[in-house]
């Protein structure tokens, strides 16, 4: 494609060179420019691509979209000065690759907790509908029935609409994203056409990136202030915040509710380590999923898809059978019954949720002993460090004993975070609190302590196979590592 044409209908600020070159390749990291890339400078975080435009120009970049020109611009290449190179850059991405976004119904969700789920299961039971879908997600992404790893929470707009143009190639029809609050803020959706967009809730969560919970509030209300007028907005209006996010949106907007009158109505009749049984518009339902954090999710799930003109009655009897993805509030079981949960609740009402949870649904074993919960958590590095004391008294609150270890320290000390944790035990569960950096070990620990229906959570990691430690990921899955401990224990 021309630069000319892929510069349609976006606000430039001044051009250098041939307007009529051709471009092959679009990239914002210098390494991977080759002959026929345009090279966008972006003002990151962590380095401005501006110092890497010499590079980008040595490395045989046809063009150069940037927010300053060099000094001395290079008389061979195309440049294009922008406002903003990181929103550009969406735009540009959209005209390379033929607006991907505006041939697929594409569904953006966002929210601090139940993000992936709620991606997940729809992209599930639009498969089970019949349809080719994609999915973008913190977990994978995927293509029908071929899964790509995923980087981010929500990739970087090259790569998404490279992805999208993948999809329908394989002929996908819908695609379900997550949505963050930093690809909000960072411009990453820019340049997207957006069918619908859900919101799950917001709680105290990245901090670090964001400054203020007011910011944070302010991104996950940018993405639906972008839904165009023929998109859907749907948002959980039990959350305080649910509202807000319709404030000055142009799409249509829904709502759902366990609590209140809503566009999409539900009741929690009865939740065990089964199940959960649900009244959804006055039908009752029996699902796979787990806990009311999960009722939410379905309900959200729903709403959207009536909303997208399936069945009320073919999506329940499909949501029926859905299973979680994976770790969220996924279940591994010893020989002797005791009942390992790996959980993603990396966040304080995360956590909160999933012991409540817990807590409401065991029940006493044969015997009349009712089972103890042993809960095994640590809190990621170079992440928002106010949370660590909350996450560790939350855990105290809802624990018969607590095992602090390490999540993703990154390139903090694992034992700083772990005291900063400690700060938020009291006195009076100091006794049932341990601490043991290493994970594994901690896992250990926790497995010799629990009797037969005991429950173990092990939170904050989830669905993730590695441990970040000095930025190298090391193997390590908490999954395999109750699996192995509780055969080792069936050993003895």
């Amino acid at each position: 494609m021309q630069l000319k044409d892929l510069l349609y209908k976006i606000p430039l600020l001044a051009t250098s060179g041939g307007m009529d070159t051709d471009i092959t390749d679009l990239t914002m990291d210098s390494r991977k420019v080759g002959p026929g890339s345009l090279f966008v400078a972006v003002r990151g975080t962590v380095s401005d691509g501006h110092k890497f435009i010499a590079t980008a120009i040595r490395q045989g970049a046809s063009a150069i979209l940037c927010e300053e020109f060099p000094d001395e611009p290079d008389p061979s290449v195309a440049y294009v000065r922008v406002l903003d190179s990181a929103r550009t850059i969406g735009l540009v991405a959209a005209n390379f690759y033929q607006q991907p976004s505006q041939k697929v119904k594409l569904i953006g969700v966002t929210g601090t907790n139940g993000k992936t789920s709620v991606a997940t299961l729809l992209f599930r039971l639009f498969r089970g509908l019949g349809y080719r879908c994609g999915l973008l997600s913190t977990v994978q992404n995927q293509i029908d029935d071929q899964i790509i790893p995923a980087t981010h929470t929500t990739p970087d707009a090259i790569t998404t609409n490279r992805l999208l143009t993948q999809m329908l190639t394989h002929g996908c029809t819908h695609v379900f994203m997550e949505v963050s609050s930093h690809a909000v803020v960072q411009e990453r959706i820019a340049g997207l056409t957006f069918a619908g967009g859900i919101f799950t809730n917001i709680t105290h969560d990245h901090l670090d990136f964001h400054g203020t919970f007011d910011n944070y509030i302010r991104a996950k209300k940018g993405f639906f202030d972008q839904l165009p007028a023929t998109a859907f907005a749907l948002t959980n209006v039990d959350d305080k915040r649910g509202l807000v996010m319709l404030q000055n949106t142009a799409a249509r907007k829904e709502t759902y509710s366990l609590q209140t009158l809503a566009t999409f109505k539900g009741k929690v009749i009865a939740d065990s380590l089964f199940g959960l049984n649900m009244l959804v518009d006055d039908k009752e339902v029996w699902f796979k999923l787990i806990g009311r954090f999960n009722a939410y999710n379905v309900l959200s799930v729903y709403g959207a898809a009536v909303l997208l003109g399936e069945d009320p009655a073919e999506i329940l009897t499909l949501l029926s059978g859905v299973t979680p993805p994976p770790g969220r509030f996924e279940q591994v079981v010893s020989n002797d019954k005791i009942v390992g949960i790996v959980d993603y609740a990396h966040t304080p009402d995360a956590l909160q949720n999933v012991l409540e949870t817990i807590n409401a649904i065991r029940q006493d074993d044969e015997q009349g002993r009712f089972p103890q919960i042993i809960t095994v958590v640590g809190c990621g590095g170079n992440r928002d460090a106010a949370k660590r004391p909350i996450m560790a008294d939350i855990a105290c609150r809802f624990s018969n004993r607590v095992i602090l270890t390490s999540d993703n320290p990154r390139n903090e000390d694992p034992m700083t975070i772990l005291e900063q944790m400690q700060a938020g035990v009291s006195p009076v569960d100091i006794k049932k609190t341990t601490t043991i950096e290493d994970r594994h070990e901690a896992i250990k620990r926790a497995v010799s302590l629990a009797l037969p229906h005991d429950i173990i959570l092990v939170a904050g990691k989830g669905h993730e196979t590695y441990q970040d430690i000095k930025g190298v990921k090391y193997d390590f899955d908490d999954r395999a590592v109750l699996r192995e401990t509780f055969s080792e224990r069936g050993n003895q």
